[in-house]
């Protein structure tokens, strides 16, 4: 009898840890075989990841390939997979797209062997800020009251005698503004530095408006605070692709905000326009209007500058 009881007892036991085997082996977490993040070396953003079916998916990045020396060798900086799956790759091995198609596979498999390969597809990106630029022309919209005529575009320099001549605006139009790439957020923003050069007369505009031009208070009135957009010297930048903007930040901290203008012609309104030869950083400066000098150069350029385009062409 008791022998009995011990047979049936190791028997039950068994089919329990049989059963339970089974159980583990049939879950679902089993048989995951996913890609749950990763990032390559000069990745711009994240990964874009999706799992076609149960033996494919799709992987698509954006690398900086400006900054990869041989595409053939780019460096998978973290893969995550799901819970104990395998991959063909491992973090700070490389990968191969020096292919036309530009891409290569990873292939992740399951705790119970089964497996899933992802195509990698990568979308080349090249900062175009990049490189030097040569700033050609300054031209403002600025005026009270355009909707009353008030409204006026203006190169800084079509009033020549409103500005200090060693120091008119006209200083900044052998300037060059070198740009270098130093890092790029997961976010997908590029940063880095930028090199406004003197160029060969060694001059920064003062733009100081003349008090001969002030019909306010007949003193000089020092306008940096609207013109010196760009900062002399060294300065860095951060580029949000998002909202569309490029920040400068000089060395005493100071920021300014723009937006880089292609070619083009652009509507202020009221029969006013400006037109940008090549490309323009556009800053928004804004003013405060002053009815009293409406109709005035002191009115466009000191009190009620709108906008300011900076005209520049890329080197190269």
């Amino acid at each position: 009898m008791l022998c009995t009881l011990l047979l049936l007892g190791s028997l039950l036991l068994s089919g329990c840890v049989k059963d339970m085997q089974d159980e583990l082996n049939e879950g679902g977490w089993n048989h995951e075989r996913s890609i749950l993040s990763l990032k390559f070396e000069n990745q711009v953003g994240q990964a874009v990841i999706e799992r076609i079916d149960n033996s494919t998916g799709e992987v698509r990045v954006t690398l900086n390939v400006g900054a990869i020396d041989d595409l053939s060798k780019v460096t998978l900086e973290s893969i995550i997979l799901s819970y104990q799956g395998t991959a063909s790759v491992a973090n700070s091995e490389t990968l191969d797209f020096s292919n036309p198609e530009r891409k290569a596979d990873i292939t992740v498999t399951s705790p119970l062997g089964e497996s899933r390969t992802y195509t990698v597809y990568v979308n080349e990106f090249r900062e175009s800020l990049e490189g030097t630029w040569k700033i050609n022309n300054m031209v403002v919209y600025g005026g009270t009251g355009p909707e009353y005529g008030g409204g006026r575009v203006y190169g800084l320099m079509d009033k020549s005698w409103c500005w200090y001549p060693d120091y008119s605006p006209a200083k900044e139009y052998d300037n060059s503004l070198t740009f270098t790439l130093e890092s790029i957020s997961d976010e997908g923003n590029t940063m880095g530095t930028c090199v406004n050069d003197a160029g060969p007369d060694g001059k920064y505009a003062d733009f100081i408006f003349k008090g001969s031009s002030n019909p306010e208070t007949h003193q000089d009135v020092d306008k940096k605070d609207y013109y010196r957009r760009i900062p002399e010297g060294e300065s860095q930048w951060l580029r949000n692709y998002a909202a569309g903007t490029i920040t400068f930040t000089d060395q005493n901290g100071r920021v300014t905000v723009c937006s880089l203008e292609d070619a083009g012609t652009y509507d202020m309104g009221h029969d006013k326009a400006v037109t940008v030869p090549n490309q323009a950083f556009l800053f928004n400066i804004g003013g405060v209007d002053d009815w009293t000098y409406i109709f005035t150069d002191y009115d466009v350029f000191v009190k009620k500058t709108r906008k300011l385009f900076i005209m520049v062409t890329k080197e190269g």
